[in-house]
This record gives C-alpha cells, sequence and structure tokens, in this order.
C-alpha cells in the first residue's frame, strides 16, 4: 500500500477526528495520551505504518470507510493506553453489528456470529469515548498492540445480554417498538436468544419479521410499516449508526436478511390503499 495513502489518511483522521498525531518516516505518534486512573499511559504512542495497514483491512485509504477504520484503531490504541486491563474489563460490553457495516473490525473481532449469516457479536467498552453513554468498539488489533486481551470476558459479556434480553423481552409485552435497553442498542439486542424466543413464540409460525435501519430503534408489527421505510430510513441514517438495510427474519437460533432486489417503493404506488387516498380526477362532459 502507497505510503503517502497511508500518510493522508493519519492526517485526514487527525484533522476529521480530532486525534492527535505526529507523522514521522516509520508510522505516527499519538501524543496527547495521558495515564488513567491506576493508569498504564505513557507520553505518547508509536504506531508503525504497518498497524496502519492492519487497521484498514483491505479498505480504499482514501475512501470514508477508510477514514472510520484507522480512526477506530487509533481511538482504540490511546483507549487502551489511558486505562488499565482491570478497568477495561470493568467496562467490557457485548455489542452487535451487521455483517459488513462500516464499524465492523473484521472475523478477528467477532465472539459469536449468530445463525443466519446478518448479525455478528463481539467487544464494545461503554464509557470510554466522547459519550460516556456510547459503548466503543476497539479493534482487536489495537487492543493487542497495547497487550490486552479479552477472551476471558466473553462469558460475562454474553450474560449480560441475556439479563438485557429478558428485560426487554417483558417490556416488549405491550409495545411493538424496539429501542435501546441498558447499554445494549436494538442490533445488539437482536443477538439475544432470550429475546428472540420472547418474540418468534409469541407467533403462531414461529418466526417474526422485524425492520432495525438503525442501530437504536427498531420495528416488529411490519404489516403497518410500506416496505420501502426499512431501505430509504437506513439510507438516510449517518453510516455509523446504521442499522439493517434490508428487513429481517427472526427465529429463535437465526437473525436473516430478507433477500435483496425489487422495487418496494413501487410496490407501494401500487397498492390500492395509497390509489383510494388519490385526489379524486375531474370528470369531463
Amino acid at each position: 500500500m502507497d505510503p503517502l495513502a497511508l500518510r493522508r489518511v493519519a492526517l485526514a483522521v487527525s484533522v476529521l477526528d480530532d486525534i492527535d498525531l505526529v507523522p514521522r518516516d516509520d508510522g505516527i505518534m499519538l501524543t496527547g495520551v495521558s495515564g488513567g486512573r491506576g493508569g498504564r499511559g505513557t507520553e505518547s504512542i508509536e504506531v508503525s505504518w504497518l498497524e496502519l495497514r492492519r487497521a484498514l483491512v483491505g479498505a480504499d485509504p482514501e475512501s470514508d470507510l477508510g477514514r472510520t477504520r484507522v480512526s477506530a484503531w487509533l481511538s482504540g490504541r490511546r483507549i487502551a493506553a489511558q486505562r488499565p486491563a482491570e478497568e477495561l474489563q470493568a467496562l467490557a460490553r457485548p455489542i452487535g453489528l451487521p455483517v459488513g457495516h462500516g464499524c465492523h473490525p473484521g472475523g478477528g473481532w467477532v465472539r459469536r456470529r449468530v445463525l443466519g449469516g446478518a448479525l455478528d457479536l463481539g467487544f464494545g467498552f461503554v464509557g470510554v469515548g466522547p459519550d460516556p453513554d456510547a459503548v466503543v468498539v476497539i479493534p482487536p488489533g489495537a487492543l493487542d498492540a497495547a497487550g490486552v486481551d479479552p477472551t476471558l470476558w466473553w462469558p460475562a459479556a454474553e450474560a449480560y445480554l441475556d439479563q438485557v434480553g429478558t428485560v426487554a423481552a417483558h417490556r416488549l409485552a405491550d409495545s411493538t417498538d424496539l429501542r435501546p435497553i441498558g447499554d445494549c442498542d436494538v442490533v445488539t439486542l437482536l443477538g439475544s436468544t432470550v429475546l428472540r424466543r420472547r418474540l418468534c413464540l409469541a407467533d403462531a409460525t414461529g418466526m417474526r419479521a422485524a425492520a432495525v435501519p438503525m442501530r437504536r430503534r427498531g420495528w416488529l408489527d411490519l404489516r403497518h410499516i410500506d416496505p420501502a421505510f426499512t431501505v430509504s430510513a437506513a439510507a438516510v441514517t449517518d453510516a455509523a449508526e446504521r442499522g439493517f438495510d434490508r428487513p429481517l427474519l427472526l427465529t429463535v437460533d437465526e437473525v436473516t436478511l430478507a433477500p435483496s432486489g425489487g422495487r418496494p417503493a413501487e410496490i407501494v404506488l401500487r397498492d390500492r390503499a395509497a390509489a383510494q387516498t388519490a385526489p379524486a380526477r375531474t370528470m369531463r362532459g
């Protein structure tokens, strides 16, 4: 990969994402890093060009996706340097991302692939970013470079997801809206087998359809949502907050995307209800 391209994406991250760094011949130096409580922090962190190549994981360094991945890597390196492993363990949370999502760090991050091929679960960390309530995904390579191995933390994260999924299942008794609960957004909640069992057993078919075009909001009653909604809502949602761009089919064991293709907007326009609400034409004669 062209070293000049790596230098350009690093400078773009510095300007657009407010990450303090200094380019060097062999990489970059993250500056302004201080030790956290009980910290391991140093005054600066050396990041080689090889690390940035790993951060890009095949993305074009000139693309928005490339900048997003480099920004997540460098932010993760800084977070891991500022906080001891014990504190990171206490802040570790499960987080779900659609397969192919711009914030998805790649296969090394995945701790559980939900059957159906649409949803992956991995680690996030709450309270480590500018928004104290947000769960931040740190690429596993950034943790590795800081000497942090979260492997043994996953059972506790899954237990947390089951607890939150149980609460969500009770709250859905009188609602068809999906909203975040605790430190889990809606996409993450769909990774809870407890929640999917409650949703699917409530339907005679043993399956459930859902629209989750953004990570923090979803709907279950698709009979009252036109087919174009999910596609359109996902398209206008910021890439980092985007959920699934097509409706989902849920079973106890699977989360599956509806097949792509078709013309949902055209289907809506052909709907009889739409025709009945159109202004009446003036009759001649």
